[in-house]
């Protein structure tokens, strides 16, 4: 596509929505009315704090403070949409700052939420940025990634809609290299353009009809055919080592990309790998993705969000020295984009203003007030998550929807081996993972894969040869596998 028109694109539909804010945008699968609708939107069907809550106690135990922010959060979004035209624009995301340790929660929190909402999200670390000047990644290459991220959303839905219109086409092509037709029947194929003429075209050979059966049940599918495949010309540009986030000349190489093209080169293959192809190459046909392009971005600008993990990595005012120089640079220049502002993006300008931040930090070492007041006043709402007790490992051990127990008994279910977990045998798991975060670093939840992988690794190593058995794991298995891991964990601290 060619990134001026993208751009030019992008710019007439934010001047229709700066005038014209009571117009419906169609995002997605979620229609969403800007302004002056009763309908509801960018939820999609979670629509109050408490359900979104009860959504998120199926996956992390307790937080329920950072909950129940999250949660209003989302619907302060929802809410937005239904103001009318002289407030919509004057209502900004309520950010939220999450504190607590490593492990409790903060990451799966925010994946969830954008998970309900049909949002979409990007993760990013804030140690991993540097200001402008020096070397590393610039901050605003979050906002690419957010519109890459969406527009993938967009293609995917899309893709998932014409999926059987491709396959048909795609089985047509292949019987036309199988079965070549003779002139009268091209000629009436063309004629006949429209679905409906196609299907009668298709249904009028019983012979044709008879090779589509065996097509479709894999008859065919060790036959060669030559298909006419787009081979893509690469350029020395295509070699360069560099980031696409954080090439200044992105749209450039895009134009130079668009200039040197493909070229079509005809290849031999078996029928089941250019079904393959062809199925992906008529998807591609089908979807037009200048719309999905803006789709994307609108879906981005609407209902995007950005989690900013080990933001107190960068809180402090510098030193004037050492590699932490630029850590209030990186502060400054994230201000713009919680503020609000316009960041060019190869796919054109994308305004901010309504993008839900999300950030996250430990803060051991420094606290909230360390970062720069203008970024702390653009998170308003802070919460603080609580630290992990043996009894909320026992809890995660076992109830949320993908607690390890369940990932485990699945996963050697595969090798047919019923693997069971006794009430105190899950109590001495969490016992000794509550343990070993008290003797030396507190990892959180993290620690509870440590002691499980230890716990099962010579069941999960044999398994094979232990098809059809069931094994029960009660307390005593426990203590004779992990009474060691505290010892090593222990002893370790003091080993350089």
């Amino acid at each position: 596509m060619n990134p001026e028109k993208r751009g030019s694109f992008c710019w007439l539909a934010l001047e229709v929505l700066k005038h014209k804010p009571e117009i419906e945008k169609e995002t997605g699968k979620v229609a969403v009315k800007v302004a002056g609708s009763k309908e509801t939107g960018g939820i999609s069907g979670i629509n109050t704090p408490k359900e979104i809550v009860a959504r998120l106690d199926e996956y992390v135990v307790g937080q329920k403070s950072a909950k129940r922010a999250l949660a209003i959060a989302l619907r302060d979004r929802q809410r937005r949409l239904e103001l009318g035209p002289d407030m919509i624009d004057e209502v900004h995301p309520r950010n939220v700052l999450m504190i607590g340790s490593t492990g409790v929660g903060k990451t799966e929190l925010s994946k969830r939420i954008a998970l309900l909402s049909n949002s979409p999200f990007v993760k990013v670390e804030a140690s991993k940025f540097t200001e402008v000047g020096y070397v590393g990644r610039d901050v605003e290459s979050m906002i690419t990634s957010l519109c890459d991220n969406s527009i993938e959303m967009i293609r995917s839905e899309k893709s998932g809609q014409i999926e059987q219109r491709a396959q048909e086409n795609a089985e047509r092509r292949i019987l036309d290299l199988l079965f070549p037709r003779k002139k009268s029947q091209k000629k009436t194929a063309v004629q006949g353009s429209d679905d409906a003429a196609s299907e009668q075209v298709k249904s009028t050979s019983p012979a044709r009809d008879s090779h589509l059966a065996a097509l479709r049940a894999g008859k065919l599918d060790k036959r060669g055919v030559e298909v006419e495949i787009q081979e893509r010309v690469y350029s020395s540009y295509d070699s360069l080592p560099m980031d696409i986030d954080e090439d200044p000349d992105a749209q450039f190489k895009d134009i130079i990309g668009g200039i040197i093209g493909s070229r079509t080169v005809k290849r031999q293959m078996k029928v089941e790998e250019a079904f393959r192809y062809l199925v992906i190459e008529e998807e591609a046909n089908l979807i037009d993705m200048d719309e999905i392009v803006q789709q994307g971005l609108d879906r981005a600008e609407m209902s995007g969000i950005i989690f900013i993990d080990e933001i107190d990595k960068i809180a402090g005012r510098e030193s004037g020295h050492g590699p932490d120089v630029s850590r209030e640079g990186v502060q400054r220049d994230v201000l713009p984009l919680l503020e609000g502002s316009t960041v060019n993006t190869r796919y054109g300008p994308v305004r901010t203003d309504h993008i839900l931040f999300l950030s996250a930090g430990a803060f051991h070492v420094s606290k909230p007030s360390d970062l720069i007041p203008e970024l702390q006043g653009r998170f308003p709402v802070r919460v603080e998550l609580d630290t992990l007790e043996e009894k909320d490992l026992r809890v995660i051990l076992e109830s949320p929807k993908n607690s390890l127990v369940k990932q485990y008994k699945a996963l050697l279910a595969v090798e047919d081996v019923n693997l069971e977990f006794t009430p105190d045998a899950i109590e001495k798991i969490a016992h000794y993972a509550w343990v070993v975060n008290q003797t030396s670093q507190n990892i959180g939840a993290r620690r509870l894969m440590t002691v499980m992988e230890k716990l099962l690794e010579d069941i999960s190593f044999n398994a094979p040869e232990l098809q059809g058995e069931e094994i029960v794991i009660d307390s005593g298995f426990v203590t004779k596998k992990l009474s060691s891991l505290v010892k090593d964990e222990n002893i370790s601290k003091y080993i350089l």
